[in-house]
């Protein structure tokens, strides 16, 4: 902006500086400041990172499980039901039905209906058709299909591939045997003699002294060793070379057909048909039917089963099945697997990724302003 106001403002001058002195120096030459964009090449280096992997080497303790199987005893107690049978005496009503037979009067009325034929004699008019063919001139539009080529500017777009590596962490670990301890389950409660002590009372939360005597006591089984396998991570970063595809747009020429239609007038004739009715008139004998109804009495005497129910005592002897519990003691062997482990030292090789920069130099385009001097066409000296 300052440079081409500077620019006008030395054209400004020098076309004063010509005006003043047009006496003297008519015919001299004229120069104008123009103002043009000259572009510079310029280089730059910047660095690329680039990955690779390194693998090191590393020592590793591994506890290697040794299974050994020790025999045991369980002793429990358990409760054996013992069946006794009895018989008692119950009494209990039972209703007995009583069958007796009475007559009962179903007489009913029938209706009986009695049916005459007749004949009247019916007058009606008919309507016979009469057709006649005339002829009539129909115009009508024709759609004539005319086919053209043209060629037509299409653009598609083509998927170009494109490879890049990505990392991608990969779980490599492997499965080790973990022993867990499983709790044992509560039993029976048992009487069991308690020596006297101080509780606290869960309602209140004070400090009650409590009698020695005998109580009811839950147990519980011995708890066991259970082992387990355990799935043991290990995350490696891989690189993983990747297609990708980058649309690209093409455009193309291609010929395309065109139709297009060219309305023409045709007259053609058409017949058609042109029905008139002519009246008649016809007797015909139309037979009707007459209905009348007569009333019949019909006498029936139906026997009917009546039931009664008579209350009668009865007894009957019920067996009584009781059982009660038998405490017996019992023993059970088993056999334990008891694992102990062992360490091993290994070597394992883990990757390691490495990043460096590789130098990379292009060329950019730097625009700069230039004041140039152009020769302006200056008029005639005629006087």
């Amino acid at each position: 902006m300052n440079i081409r106001l500077l620019a006008g403002c030395c054209a400004l001058a020098l076309c004063c500086c010509g005006a003043s002195r047009l006496d003297a120096q008519c015919c001299e030459q004229v120069y104008r400041l123009e103002c043009q964009t000259v572009f510079e090449d310029r280089q730059v280096t910047c660095y690329r990172a680039e990955c690779e992997t390194v693998y090191d080497a590393h020592t590793v303790m591994r506890q290697i499980p040794v299974w050994e199987t020790e025999q045991r005893e369980r002793r429990y107690t358990v409760l054996r039901p013992v069946t006794e049978t009895s018989m008692r005496e119950e009494k209990f009503c039972v209703q007995r039905p009583v069958m007796e037979t009475v007559m009962r009067d179903c007489s009913y009325n029938q209706v009986r209906m009695v049916t005459e034929t007749c004949e009247r004699e019916e007058r009606f008019t008919v309507q016979r058709p009469v057709w006649e063919t005339c002829q009539r001139e129909e115009r009508y539009l024709v759609q004539r299909p005319v086919t053209e080529t043209i060629q037509q500017q299409q653009c598609r777009t083509v998927m170009r591939p494109v490879t890049v590596c990505r990392t991608s962490y990969v779980d490599q670990g492997c499965y080790q045997d973990q022993v867990s301890v499983v709790p044992g389950v509560a039993t029976w409660p048992r009487l069991r003699w308690l020596p006297s002590r101080e509780a606290v009372d869960p309602a209140t939360g004070a400090v009650v002294y409590q009698r020695g005597g005998l109580n009811w006591v839950s147990g519980q089984t011995p708890a066991q060793q259970v082992v387990q396998r355990v799935w043991r991570p290990n995350v490696v970063a891989v690189q993983t070379p990747t297609v990708q595809y980058v649309p690209e747009q093409i455009t193309e020429t291609v010929p395309v057909q065109v139709c297009r239609t060219v309305t023409e007038e045709q007259v053609r004739q058409v017949p058609y048909k042109v029905c008139r009715y002519v009246a008649e008139e016809h007797v015909r004998k139309v037979p009707y039917t007459v209905c009348r109804q007569v009333t019949e009495r019909i006498e029936r005497q139906v026997p009917v089963q009546v039931c009664r129910y008579v209350t009668e005592e009865r007894v009957r002897q019920v067996p009584v099945t009781t059982c009660r519990m038998v405490q017996e003691e019992r023993v059970e062997p088993y056999q334990v697997r008891v694992c102990r482990y062992e360490c091993q030292e290994e070597t394992v090789q883990v990757p390691r990724v490495v990043t460096k920069k590789v130098p990379v130099t292009y060329t950019y385009r730097v625009p700069k302003t230039v004041m140039v001097r152009v020769p302006v066409e200056s008029c005639a000296c005629d006087g």
